[in-house]
C-alpha cells in the first residue's frame, strides 16, 4: 500500500502539521520541527508535544509515515571545523526534537564541500559528523537525501550515499530518501519503464532498498542531467506522469512515506488524488 502526502506547514505550532496533512487527504507528511531558516529555536513545550501526538492519533497517521526535514542552514560536510560544529549542534537539536515528538526519522541533505576539499573528503567529513550525532542521540534514523548536485553539493550519485553509509558505524540508524526531481537532474532517467527499472536496479545494487525509508515525489522544471534543483507539479514537468505511474505500482515502494514537495500547495490535494488514481487495480 502507498502512503502519499506533502511537506505541510507548521504555522501556529508544530501540532498543526497532522491536521494540515488530513486537510489535503494525505496518508503521510513531512514538516520542519523548527524554523528552517534560523539556527536556534525555542525548545518544544510539553503541551506542544502532547498536542502533536494527539493530533497524529486523531488523523490516523503513524509516526513511521512522517518524514521531518532538517534546516537548510545545516551542512554536515562543512570543511571548516567551527562552522561544521555549529551544524552538528543544530542537527543534534533537531534529532532530539524528532525524538520528543515520537518520530522515527530525520531527513537531510548530506552536505557541501564549498570547493574547499574534494568530494571524497567531504563524504568522510559527513560520515564523521553522522557518527558523532548518532553517538549523542537515540532511536531516530537519519535519512540521507540524494541531491541534484547543484553547486558544491555531494550526494547526487548513488555511490556517494553508499560511501557515506559504508562509513557509518551504526547502520541500523541510517537510511535514504530518494527525490525524483534530484535523481532526474543528476542524470538518472525514470521517464520510461526500461529507464525506471534500470535506475532502480542501479540504486538497489549500489545502495540497497533495505535503506530506503521514504521518497520525495516531484516533477522537474530543470532538464535531464542539468544538476539544477527545480521542482515542478506532478505531470507538468520534464519527468512526466509515466514515472509516477511506475512509482505508484512498484511494490518495493510500499509502506514508506511518499512526500510531495511540488511548488503549488493549493493543488496538493489534487496531486495526491492524481497519484492514487495511477494505482493499477
Amino acid at each position: 500500500m502507498k502512503f502519499v502526502g506533502a511537506h505541510v506547514s507548521t504555522a501556529g505550532g508544530v501540532f498543526n502539521a497532522p491536521l494540515n496533512a488530513k486537510n489535503i487527504g494525505a496518508k503521510a507528511f513531512a514538516l520542519f520541527t523548527k524554523n528552517q531558516r534560523q539556527w536556534k529555536a525555542k525548545p518544544l513545550t510539553e503541551e506542544a508535544v502532547k498536542k502533536f501526538k494527539n493530533n497524529l492519533k486523531e488523523v490516523g497517521i503513524s509516526p513511521k509515515y512522517v518524514l521531518p526535514h532538517d534546516s537548510y542552514l545545516i551542512n554536515l560536510g562543512h570543511p571548516e571545523e567551527e562552522k561544521r560544529r555549529k551544524s552538528i549542534e543544530a542537527f543534534v537539536d533537531e534529532v532530539e526534537r524528532c525524538y520528543q515528538l515520537g518520530l522515527k526519522y530525520l531527513n537531510f541533505h548530506p552536505g557541501s564541500h564549498l570547493r574547499k576539499v574534494s568530494e571524497k573528503e567531504c563524504l568522510r567529513i559527513i560520515a564523521d559528523s553522522i557518527n558523532e550525532i548518532l553517538g549523542r542521540t537515540k532511536d531516530v534514523i537519519l535519512v540521507l537525501e540524494n541531491t541534484a548536485g547543484q553547486g558544491s553539493n555531494v550526494g547526487y550519485r548513488f555511490e556517494h550515499l553508499a560511501e557515506i553509509i559504508e562509513m557509518v558505524e551504526d547502520k541500523s540508524r541510517i537510511g535514504v530518501c530518494l527525490d525524483t526531481c534530484h535523481m532526474f537532474a543528476a542524470g538518472y532517467d525514470i521517464r520510461t519503464e526500461p529507464a525506471y527499472l534500470k535506475t532502480m536496479e542501479e540504486f538497489d545494487s549500489i545502495v540497497g532498498f533495505k535503506y530506503l525509508k521514504g521518497m520525495h515525489l516531484n516533477d522537474a522544471k530543470s532538464s535531464f542531467g542539468s544538476r539544477v534543483d527545480r521542482h515542478q507539479s506532478i505531470g507538468k514537468g520534464n519527468i512526466g506522469l509515466e514515472a509516477f505511474r511506475l512509482i505508484m505500482n512498484d511494490p518495493r515502494l510500499d509502506d514508506i512515506p511518499l512526500i510531495l514537495e511540488t511548488p503549488d500547495p493549493s493543488i496538493w490535494a489534487e496531486e495526491i488524488k492524481l497519484l492514487y488514481s495511477l494505482v493499477e487495480k
